[in-house]
């Protein structure tokens, strides 16, 4: 059978042990077509091997969001329901079944995400994002809690609202997150489904502050015009509350070396 579930794996190349665990655990996460994305100077042939991914697309070289935009349309049509995961994150073992077992029984349901445990460079767990039903409501007004490794949405969703956006660099997940919700509900699921790998080779532990900028302009943009003037009361301390967050689990890190 064709598998109905496709995730996308941008890479460089540049970190092939964190690579293989990636896609192992893919493997291992449920029955799920793998796309590799990776700039055409990357041989990705002599660091992973053939049975851990079953197509590499070219980036175009556009951006991280339209590397992985072009790589979600490259899946067979057979392919309903999507994602993507960083080449240095993980997958818990069954996670997609998970996942998709919810989708496949609630058509009104566009995302289904879980709890992300955040890991140190040796994979030593520093902190848990148990998240909960109460991420979804909070996406238009509070820190972004929805943990987008691990998470599944429909692929026809994803067509409708019209991709990934290209002009974010950092945030663009909440911004998907954000147009996913105004077509559909996004189902919280009681179960650890992802590790997300802390590290400053991260691109948003690395660009923090970008990201927390862009996250705040996006979380305004979605806002209704009567409620635009007044979100620098919330958007100015929260930004710098999850600054603070970020540092801590930078110390964290930093100690379990």
């Amino acid at each position: 059978m064709n598998p109905k579930v496709g995730i996308v794996v941008p890479t460089l190349g540049k970190r092939p042990e964190y690579l293989r665990l990636c896609l192992k655990s893919i493997r291992a996460a449920g029955d799920a077509r793998i796309h590799i994305v990776a700039p055409s100077s990357v041989d990705l042939t002599s660091i992973v091997a053939p049975e851990l991914y079953d197509d590499i697309i070219v980036d175009p070289g556009a951006g991280l969001s339209a590397a992985i935009h072009k790589c979600l349309q490259s899946f067979p049509e057979s392919v309903e329901y999507i994602n993507w995961l960083g080449d240095d994150d993980m997958l818990t073992t069954g996670a997609l079944d998970r996942a998709l077992s919810i989708l496949v029984g609630c058509p009104n349901v566009s995302l289904v995400y879980g709890g992300c445990e955040y890991i140190d460079e040796k994979g030593t767990i520093i902190w848990r994002n148990r998240s909960g039903k109460y991420a979804s409501p909070l996406i238009n007004f509070g820190p972004q809690l929805i943990p987008q490794p691990g998470a599944l949405f429909r692929r026809d969703a994803y067509i409708a609202i019209g991709g990934l956006n290209p002009a974010y660099k950092w945030a663009f997940d909440l911004d998907l997150l954000i147009r996913l919700k105004k077509i559909g509900k996004l189902q919280f699921v009681d179960s650890t489904l992802a590790q997300f790998r802390w590290h400053e080779g991260s691109l948003s532990v690395g660009g923090r502050q970008g990201s927390v900028d862009e996250a705040s302009r996006i979380r305004r943009d979605s806002l209704p015009k009567s409620l635009k003037f007044f979100s620098s009361l919330w958007e100015i301390p929260m930004r710098r509350a999850i600054l603070v967050a970020g540092e801590r689990l930078n110390k964290k890190s930093s100690h379990s070396k």
